[in-house]
This record gives structure tokens, C-alpha cells and sequence, in this order.
């Protein structure tokens, strides 16, 4: 279906630059056929590269999870015979993977060939604003590469296929990002919808690599750059003042199924939904993997019982922090499930309480095992998280492609809380803390008395759980190597990714990184 409307949308395009044509004639000297035909190209490339976000960044066994999983906001326990995976899970959260590491080598090649639609793009005579939009994915695949990998394989518009593309060490890679985000900024739109490359997408996603920029040159002791600390604010303070967003009073609507009506807060998304995320085009599951792992079997929806978070993430948060979670209209009052974090007897429709296959109540504890053995217990372990409200609307978008909420990848909340992170560490706390504390006002907590860089990676993990960015905030803030629940300390190696195995043998341009 959405190929149909693109197509109809492009030919009213092409009919506007006709101006007068007609259709079942020769397009005249207005615009040629040939020039059509590039046209349409151009607009259906664009779309697949669009497209190549779903895979690396919301399947749950991809991107998302290393970011996640090897953090201390979720786990994948094994439980009985499900959910081993041959211990792939495992060794993302004890950080002990390898360069054979299954979702390790899936992610590098999904976020590279995003890289590749989007430079695809830029070899077919695009307009000035979709050139725009390409580089803009364009960069966005070359952040997550240079935050994942320190290294970044590169090919310019026109480069031959037949060669080994080089590769952009970290100050390079990001240097390259900064650029690109800047010559774009005034060409992208400033009134797009948020699943469209727009300006201040653009100036967030640069506040990420000016934030990060220390963090990508030396791991272990990253260094923050008062210039690029300053940039952070001044790019926030754009997006401030566009008077585009606002802190949603209700904080799960960001992520419903609704979320591009009712989503006050998101800058960038990728848009869902029948005909969208069920395209040939892309690959992998959508948002609907956000509840699907971790709802238990007899949950409406029904899910796969496997993804939780640790007890002592869980007790960051206050019993009056709205993020932690409660009844959402439209999902609670239909099925009896929250949303949020899920520990206790679980419900049902009309209060009903549920059970677990074996008919015992159905009662998620904070005790979790990485490995659980106990028959009684393996399917009820683990405190359950649901940041995306289900989208109800159909049978088929409770638990596949069909679900309807946009994925958010950049959200306003972040942008304050980088600002915020910034000036602290230009030296104004007093002012930080202003911005942190109306935050937490916002969503029920209690103010701080003071804003340290303690308090203020726990308030990231409060706000942006599950969103795909907590890897790169603890090891931006020095905590990524430390010991938590269900994980020890570990070697400085494990702060970048290793090159796959398979990505070596035919780029001799990749150096493996230290210690793999």
C-alpha cells in the first residue's frame, strides 16, 4: 500500500513541474521522462533508507541490545530451556563476548548497509533537500558505528564497489559527522512530521556527538572540551526555542501507539504501522519488541517471557516518579496490564489475577538469576519492563509489525538533560540543577538539593531507559566498567565492540580493536 501512495505522491509531483502536461503524453520541456524516472528513484531509495532504521535499531536482538543489555537497565535471563540462545544473552550482560558474537556481527553489517542506502541516495541526482535527508541517515549510521566500534568503513557517493571502502578513525569519524550535520541543518526542514529528517533532529543528534566527542577519543578517561560543552548548550537552546515540544504531562504517550499525535516530547521517530514497518523493505521487528520479550505468555498481549531489569535499576526510581509506571488508559482498562515497570501480582482484564503456565499466581519478583533452573519459580523472576504502551487497536498489532507506535530515537527530555550535563560540567551546577529539577518536578519526584554527576546518569537512567543510549552514558560518565547487579568489573576492552570476524577478512582496511 505505501508503495502505491509514494508512487501517487510522486506523480502529483512530477504533474506540478509538468505543469499543464498531460499524462498519457511525452513530459514536455518542463521536465523530461528520463528526469521523471530519476525523480521516482531518487524518492523510492529514500524511502528504503528510511527503512534500514528498523533493523539495527528496534529489533530486539540487535543494536538495541547490545546498548541495553550489557548495561544495567536489562537482562535476558535464560530460563530453563528458553531464552540460552547458546549464551549469546549472557555474555552481553557478564561482558564477555568475542568478534564471533552473533548479534555483534548482525549489528555492524545492519548499521553499515543503512550507511549504504543512504549514500545510494546521494549517487542518483537527488534534490538539495533529499541530498539533505540522506546525509542526515547518513550520519546517523556513522554515530552509532563510531559509538559502538571506534572505526567507521566510509565510502563516498560514486566510489567503485569493487574496492574495500577505507575507514575513519574516531576524531576523524566525528569530525566528518559535524560537518555533515551543520551543512545540513539549514537545508532540512524545519516543519517536517518527527519521522522526517528535520533541523532540530539534526541538532540533536550533533549535541550527541559534541557530547560524546572526549568519550570517542579516550574511553577510559573521557575529557569534555568547554567549546564543544558550549555547542551542546547553544544547539539545545535552538531547539528550546523553536517552541516545538514540551515535557508530556503524560510520560508513557511519548511511546503509544498514538505517539505522533499525542508524542509531545519526539524530535526524530521512525514511523510504524501497517504498510510502514511491514514493507519488504525492512528487516527485523518493530516497537512491538518492546513489550513482546518481556510480557509473560498469559498477558494480554501475550509475550515471550524473557526481558526484565535488575531490582537495584529498579529502586532509583520514587513510588511517585510517574516513569515507574502505573495504569495507561486504553491498555489497562482493555487487557488489565500496566505499563512501566511490572512487579507483583500481574492482572488481567476485569481484575482477574493471572496465572503462570504451571497455575501458580502469576507474581514477577525482583529476585533474578541469569541462569534459572528452579521449575517453581524460572517463569515469574525478574522485574518487567513496558515503556511502549501496546497498541490494542487490532489482533495483529498487539504482537507484530502491525503495532503502530513510531519509534522514538530522539526525545526532548534528552535534549534538556544533555544541556543540563553540559553546563555541569562547565561549572555551572546552580543552573543545571534548575533545568534537572523542573524535569523531576514534571514527572513527580522530589527535587535534588544539588546536582552531581552521580545523581545526574541515575536521572538519564530514570528518564531514557530502554531507549537505546545507556551504554553510551555510563561509559561517558565513567561508570560502564564498574561492578553491578549480576555483573562483575571488567577489562577497559569491553568499552568498544569488536570488528567481526567475518568484516576483517574483506576489509583490509579494519584494525581489530585492543584486546579482541
Amino acid at each position: 500500500m505505501r508503495s502505491k501512495i509514494a508512487y501517487i505522491i510522486l506523480v502529483l509531483v512530477i504533474g506540478g513541474m509538468a505543469s499543464c502536461t498531460k499524462l498519457d503524453e511525452k513530459l514536455g520541456s518542463t521536465i523530461t521522462k528520463n528526469q521523471a524516472d530519476s525523480v521516482i528513484k531518487v524518492a523510492a531509495l529514500l524511502v528504503t533508507a528510511y527503512d534500514g532504521l528498523q533493523l539495527p535499531f528496534q529489533d530486539q536482538s540487535n543494536y538495541w541490545a547490545l546498548c541495553e543489555m550489557t548495561s544495567d537497565e536489562a537482562v535476558a535471563p535464560t530460563r530453563g530451556g528458553d531464552w540460552d540462545d547458546n549464551g549469546v544473552w549472557r555474555a552481553l550482560k557478564l561482558h564477555n563476548w568475542n568478534s564471533d558474537h552473533t548479534f555483534i556481527g548482525n549489528a555492524f553489517t545492519a548499521i553499515l548497509q543503512l550507511q549504504f542506502l543512504a549514500t545510494n541516495v546521494l549517487n542518483f541526482h537527488p534534490s538539495e533537500s533529499q541530498a539533505a535527508e540522506a546525509r542526515f541517515l547518513r550520519a546517523w549510521s556513522m554515530f552509532a558505528t563510531l559509538d559502538g566500534w571506534g572505526q567507521v568503513p566510509f565510502r563516498n557517493p560514486g566510489d567503485t564497489l569493487l574496492n574495500a571502502p577505507k575507514v575513519l578513525k574516531a576524531a576523524e569519524a566525528a569530525d566528518f559527522i559535524i560537518s555533515e550535520l551543520q551543512a545540513i541543518i539549514p537545508i532540512l526542514s524545519d516543519s517536517a512530521k518527527a519521522y522526517q529528517a528535520n533541523q532540530n533532529a539534526a541538532r540533536a543528534l550533533l549535541m550527541k556527538v559534541y557530547l560524546n566527542r572526549g568519550a570517542f577519543l579516550n574511553r577510559q578517561s573521557p575529557t569534555f572540551e568547554a567549546a564543544d560543552m558550549q555547542q551542546v548548550i547553544a544547539l539545545a537552546d535552538q531547539i528550546i526555542n523553536s517552541g516545538k515540544y514540551s515535557i508530556n504531562s503524560n510520560f508513557f504517550a511519548n511511546f503509544a501507539y498514538n505517539n505522533d499525535v499525542v508524542g509531545t516530547e519526539n524530535i526524530f521517530t521512525q514511523r510504524n504501522g501497517p504498510g510502514y514497518s511491514t514493507a519488504g523493505s525492512r528487516g527485523g521487528n518493530n516497537a512491538f519488541c518492546r513489550w513482546a520479550p518481556t510480557l509473560h505468555y498469559n498477558q494480554d498481549p501475550s509475550g515471550w517471557n524473557g526481558f526484565t531489569t535488575i531490582s537495584d535499576f529498579y529502586d532509583k526510581f520514587e513510588a511517585t516518579d510517574t516513569r515507574r509506571g502505573g495504569s495507561y488508559a486504553g491498555v489497562t482498562d482493555v487487557t488489565g496490564l500496566k505499563v512501566g515497570f511490572l512487579l507483583g501480582q500481574q492482572y488481567g482484564a476485569g481484575g482477574v489475577a493471572l496465572k503462570d503456565r504451571k497455575g501458580n499466581p502469576l507474581i514477577f519478583t525482583r529476585e533474578l538469576k541469569l541462569q534459572e533452573t528452579d521449575p517453581t519459580t524460572l517463569e515469574v523472576t525478574g522485574i518487567r519492563v513496558v515503556k511502549y504502551p501496546p497498541d490494542l487497536t487490532s489482533k495483529e498489532s498487539r504482537n507484530s509489525n502491525n503495532a503502530s507506535n513510531d519509534y522514538v530515537f530522539l526525545r526532548y527530555a534528552d535534549v534538556l538533560l544533555m544541556k543540563a550535563e553540559a553546563m555541569l560540567r562547565t561549572g555551572d551546577a546552580a543552573g543545571a540543577l534548575v533545568i534537572v529539577n523542573d524535569l523531576r518536578v514534571k514527572r513527580g519526584a522530589t527535587p535534588f538539593a544539588a546536582l552531581t554527576l552521580d545523581n545526574l546518569i541515575d536521572e538519564r537512567g530514570r528518564e531514557m531507559y530502554w531507549e537505546g543510549w545507556r551504554r553510551e552514558d555510563l561509559i561517558r560518565f565513567g561508570k560502564f566498567l564498574d561492578t553491578w547487579q549480576l555483573k562483575p568489573s571488567d577489562d577497559p576492552k569491553y568499552l568498544l565492540f569488536p570488528i567481526p570476524t567475518s568484516d576483517l577478512s574483506v576489509n583490509k582496511n579494519l584494525v581489530q580493536n585492543t584486546g579482541y
